[in-house]
This record gives structure tokens, C-alpha cells and sequence, in this order.
């Protein structure tokens, strides 16, 4: 009984921050029936992209204030955001900036006006998403110092909480993936790949948070799991041994395949790179497909809303229903594509670490008389 009560008050909670943080202040449909000056590729991409401020709950319009630092035509400029809202130009010196309209080539991005004609700056400014990852970062490094410190303290003693569950997750995915993909090199490359896994898992739990520290779409930001495959696909390669590079440049295949026109290397050359593009693209498209479906469900409300009491009540109980329906799978997803990128890294990694059939060889005849001994 008390269960059920528990799961009442939870759904009750979820639908009212669900209504309450998903459009706050941003749409006005339902006042005036305005319904047909709603552009949802407008919103859905608003709220899915970067920007020089951090929404404030309740309040679409305003903007928790971030640092902007430009290196204009003059030089370098640092100032806040606050001071570019609402469509203002700010003089620093000599430099006029804004923020460039719908209209612009460099729509939504800070620009320099010279001569009444708009020029980009070199950006360097720390935008929501800069500011999620450095929230990223900081979560990551508390989690191993924080199951640091609870060993170095209670020695080998079962943590218990938070802790507890950060450990678990670390012996998931070190006993369960990288020791058995990696063997005797899992101790060398764990610390890159729990660092990843734990880096996409709190960067995808914060996008599902819709205020402050959440609601940064870091890891459907395409130039963030870029950035990651590239770290995988430089791990794998820099570190890549002779035999690898081997089975690369010079493959074991016939002759007629290598020779005179190198099919088998060029194939080989191509998959080096398709590797981490499969990561980027996969990561970047299941969360931020996640994250579209969520905001296009909440749009129904006000979509619909000029259709009449009726259907606006309808409307809302289904899309309010389905919207946290997939925000609980999202959850679960986050988790997932976190497994799958640090499972493909480990594997990638793995066929970077190959021997060749001879070192295995020799391995084995080294190991074999002890097997005798200790018979």
C-alpha cells in the first residue's frame, strides 16, 4: 500500500515538473489561441542546442548569465552574457558586439559589427555546453575520489550509499568488460575507459534534468562524441603494436589482393577511421533522438491547443504520459550507450593489443613445461 502511495506521489511530481519546466514562459499558445504562430522546429532545436546562457526555471526568456570571451578585430574581450539579452549591442572599446539574429549566417552566435557589416570573432566563450562538460568533469573526479577515500579510510571494508553504487559500476564494467576484452593490458587502459564511461554517463543523466546543473544536450551535441571517438581511435592506434599495423598496411591475405592494386590495405586504412565515426554517430543519434521525441510529445499540448477544451485535455494526459514514459526510458538508455561506447572503445582497443599467432605460440611453449612441473 505505502508502495503504490510512493509510485502516486512520484508520477504526481513527474507531470507537474514535466508541465511546469518543459515550456516555461517559452510558448504562448494557450493564451489567445496563438496556436498557429507556434514553429516547433524552432523550439525543438532552441532547446537542443548550445547558447550563451542558462535557462532559468519558469522563465524561458531569462538567461543565467555565462562568461563571454571573443578575440575580436583589437583584441581579446571578456564580458557576460547579461549584457548581449534581449537583442542589446555592447561596446567594449572600440568593439560593438551582439548576438546575430534569425536572419544571419551566424544565427545565435556572438558577432562584431565593422563598418555596419557583421564579423565572426575567434569564440572562446563558455557556453552551456562548456560549462555541462566542465559539470561532467567535476562529477567524474568526485566519484574516483570519492571511492578513493573510502579505501583509503576503511581499508577493504564494502562501501555503502553513493559510493557503494559508484564501486559497483566500476567493477561492472572492469570485471565484466575490460578484463575479459583486454586480459593482461586491462590495467593499463581501465583508467581511459572508466573515465569515459562514467564522463557519458553523467553527461547523459544531466541532459535529462531540465534545470541547473541539467539540461545541457552534451551528449547529443555532435562535436562533444566526436571528440571522444577521436580519443578511442588515438588510444587505439598510438599505442597500436607491430602486428596490428601489420594486418593494417600489409594484411594476410593472396597476393592478387595486395598487389598490384592494394585492395585489402585501402580496405583495411578505411575501416581504421569508420571505427570511431560509427561511435560519434551512434551515441550522438540515439540521445539526441531521445531527447527530440520527449520535447516533440510535450509540443502536442500546445499544438493542439486551439482544438477545443476536449481535445487540449486529451491531448495533454497522452502527451504528459508518454513524455515521462520516455524520459524513464531515456534513463535507462543513458546507461546503456555509455555500456556500448566504453564496450566498442574496449573492443577497439583490443584489436590494437594483438600479438600474431607467432608471440602466441611462444608463449605457450614457455608455459607448457611449468604445466609439466606442476604436474
Amino acid at each position: 500500500m505505502h508502495l503504490l502511495m510512493n509510485m502516486k506521489k512520484a508520477v504526481l511530481i513527474l507531470t507537474m515538473l514535466v508541465m511546469a519546466f518543459s515550456f516555461p514562459g517559452g510558448i504562448k499558445a494557450s493564451d489567445g489561441g496563438d496556436a498557429g504562430k507556434i514553429d516547433p522546429k524552432e523550439i525543438i532545436f532552441e532547446h537542443l542546442g548550445d547558447g550563451y546562457g542558462w535557462e532559468v526555471p519558469f522563465n524561458h526568456h531569462k538567461r543565467m548569465p555565462l562568461p563571454i570571451i571573443v578575440f575580436g578585430k583589437d583584441g581579446l574581450h571578456c564580458f557576460s552574457s547579461s549584457r548581449l539579452a534581449e537583442g542589446k549591442e555592447y561596446r567594449d572599446g572600440d568593439a560593438v558586439f551582439k548576438i546575430a539574429g534569425k536572419d544571419s549566417k551566424y544565427k545565435g552566435k556572438v558577432v562584431e559589427m565593422v563598418d555596419g557589416e557583421e564579423y565572426r570573432p575567434w569564440d572562446f566563450s563558455i557556453t552551456k555546453n562548456v560549462c555541462g562538460v566542465f559539470i561532467a568533469v567535476i562529477l567524474v573526479m568526485w566519484s574516483v575520489l570519492a571511492v578513493a577515500r573510502w579505501h583509503k579510510r576503511m581499508a577493504m571494508k564494502a562501501p555503502r550509499k553513493v559510493v557503494g553504487i559508484i564501486e559497483a559500476l566500476i567493477s561492472f564494467i572492469y570485471d565484466g568488460v575490460i578484463r575479459p576484452t583486454l586480459k593482461d593490458r586491462a590495467q593499463k587502459f581501465a583508467p581511459y575507459l572508466l573515465s569515459v564511461f562514467f564522463f557519458i554517463l553523467y553527461m547523459n543523466l544531466l541532459g535529462l534534468i531540465v534545470i541547473f546543473p541539467g539540461g545541457a544536450n552534451l551528449t547529443g551535441n555532435i562535436a562533444v562524441t566526436l571528440v571522444l571517438s577521436i580519443l578511442t581511435f588515438l588510444v587505439t592506434n598510438l599505442f597500436g603494436t607491430k602486428h596490428y599495423w601489420k594486418e593494417v598496411l600489409w594484411p594476410d591475405v593472396p597476393m592478387w589482393l595486395k598487389v598490384p592494386i592494394p585492395i585489402m590495405p585501402v580496405i583495411e586504412i578505411f575501416g581504421v577511421f569508420t571505427k570511431p565515426a560509427a561511435l560519434t554517430v551512434r551515441l550522438f543519434a540515439n540521445m539526441l533522438g531521445g531527447h527530440m521525441i520527449v520535447i516533440v510529445l510535450t509540443l502536442l499540448i500546445f499544438i493542439f491547443a486551439a482544438m477545443g477544451p476536449v481535445v487540449t485535455g486529451a491531448t495533454t494526459v497522452m502527451s504528459v504520459f508518454f513524455s515521462i514514459f520516455m524520459l524513464l526510458i531515456d534513463v535507462l538508455v543513458s546507461f546503456i550507450q555509455a555500456y556500448v561506447f566504453t564496450m566498442l572503445s574496449t573492443l577497439f582497443i583490443s584489436f590494437g593489443q594483438e600479438h600474431g599467432h607467432e608471440q602466441h605460440e611462444k608463449g605457450a611453449e614457455q608455459l607448457q613445461p611449468q604445466i609439466i612441473e606442476n604436474k
